[in-house]
């Protein structure tokens, strides 16, 4: 590492002090939620949910928003089934529930992105980058 003290002092800046960064993540994170509840969901999009989720739940996991258990559930479960249910067709298409499980998960990862700091984020991408590794995550391939 060439700069240790400027990696620890990163580490430590909050998320949302990366303007840029976070604002192009958010816009992502709305575009892909826009394509989707507009039926005009591409893989991609289902892909870039999928890892907004995925950073939900292991920060969840580390212990932001431990009080929206049910609302990460919910969202995991949302995900899961649309994009099983358009694995073959390409064609994501929301339920009702599906729709505000979603619009209530991408809320919370905005909110996360304000209070969280480069570490943590940096931590449950580890998190995230683990559990594929180990494959313990929930495939989109499996049959429900």
């Amino acid at each position: 590492m060439l700069n240790p003290v400027g990696y620890v002092l990163e580490g430590l800046e909050p998320v949302r002090s990366h303007t840029s960064h976070a604002t192009k993540l958010k816009i992502m994170n709305h575009l892909a939620l826009s394509n989707l509840t507009q039926g005009k969901a591409v893989r991609h999009d289902i892909d870039v949910l999928i890892n907004m989720v995925n950073i939900v739940e292991a920060l969840y996991r580390l212990g932001f928003g431990q009080e929206y258990a049910q609302e990460v559930k919910d969202g995991l479960d949302a995900l899961h089934a649309v994009a099983v249910r358009g694995k073959d067709n390409n064609k994501f298409i929301l339920k009702a529930g599906e729709m505000n499980a979603l619009n209530v998960i991408c809320e919370l990862h905005d909110a996360q992105l304000e209070v969280i700091t480069v570490k943590d984020l940096d931590k449950a991408i580890a998190l995230v980058e683990d559990e594929r590794r180990n494959k313990r995550m929930r495939s989109v391939k499996e049959k429900t």
